[in-house]
């Protein structure tokens, strides 16, 4: 499964026993769907797929894992039950498994004390190749007293499926151009697990050798500030294209040191400064939660209906190891 940019989740599935249509209701793993359309192996729209014929799928509601059954059901509801049901399921796993988590500024603290001899680590990115870069690269790590041990890798948002893993496996989940979802955030929160976000391969690889070497140094902390919903689109002569927006949490400010990055289907578009915010028209410093605004970023138009916008600071914090 991945995110496509321009169509949101994608399962590749094969189907096995009967008849796969345009419309069916479906579960996989913990997500739930209705089949939006079905792309076949020359990606070509078809309306249906017999039995051990690959196919795309579009409609998922998130990213199944690999592995995951493929079923189609008739009656929705009772798919969103069942999905509940396996969440459910899978955080009482969790907190049984809850103990002292492992971050990477604790890590050189837990050494001495033999608690972590492995460090897990959960891997999503924006796309698979980079995912598999990703896992090779940081699968090679390690010393004399700890070695990295992947535990998952895949493409999309991390979510809270994701999260639960981490917490049950006592690992860090490292984002690659990928953000965690509102539920993903407030259960790594809740359960104490360490989500590290990043733009540069490299600079994920030397973050874990200097914690294994107990040399990490202050690290960054990102502060949300607020968040934005993609309403509209418009030309505007300076920017190129500019967004129509409803404020949905916090502010959107351009004031200060604020940064913003554009996320569309869970994955990071851009990271940059807004170049333009207005209320009606007026320039404006920022917007706060339910008013509506304009914006447009500096030097960057790729803008489309259904994008989000988060504004937020960074603030440099010193490492406790």
């Amino acid at each position: 499964a991945k995110v496509d940019r321009g169509r949101g989740p994608v399962a590749t599935v094969l189907v096995q026993d009967g008849t796969l249509h345009v419309g069916d209701n479906f579960i996989a793993g913990v997500e739930v769907g209705r089949v939006r359309a079905l792309l076949d192996n020359r990606l070509q729209k078809t309306r249906t797929v017999g039995p051990s014929s690959p196919v795309e799928v579009l409609g998922l509601s998130g990213l199944p894992q690999p592995g995951d059954a493929f079923q189609v059901v008739t009656d929705a509801a009772k798919a969103r039950q069942i999905a509940v049901l396996r969440k459910n399921q899978a955080k009482e796993k969790a907190l049984v498994g809850r103990g002292h988590k492992v971050t990477l500024e604790s890590l050189q603290q837990q050494l001495p004390e033999g608690e972590a001899k492995e460090l897990p680590i959960v891997i999503k990115a924006d796309v698979q190749g980079t995912a598999e870069v990703l896992a090779n690269s940081i699968g090679k790590l390690g010393n004399e007293r700890v070695q990295t041990v992947v535990i998952r890798t895949a493409v999309g948002a991390i979510s809270e499926s994701d999260v639960l893993l981490a917490s049950t496996s006592k690992a860090i989940v490292i984002g690659f151009n990928v953000r965690p979802d509102r539920n993903a955030t407030s259960v790594a929160e809740r359960e104490g697990v360490d989500i590290r976000l990043h733009t540069v391969i490299y600079d994920i690889t030397d973050e874990i050798k200097k914690a294994m070497a107990g040399l990490l140094e202050p690290t960054t902390k990102e502060i949300p500030l607020g968040q934005a919903e993609i309403r509209d689109t418009f030309k505007v002569p300076k920017f190129g294209t500019a967004g129509g927006c409803m404020v949905t949490d916090g502010v959107i400010t351009r004031s200060g040191d604020a940064h913003a990055r554009l996320v569309r289907d869970g994955v990071v578009i851009h990271e940059g400064r807004i170049g333009s915010l207005r209320r009606f028209k007026d320039d404006v410093n920022e917007v706060k939660n339910g008013l509506e605004c304009g914006l447009a970023f500096e030097r960057f138009a790729d803008i489309k209906i259904g994008d989000v916008v988060e504004s937020f600071t960074i603030e440099k914090i010193a490492a406790t190891v």
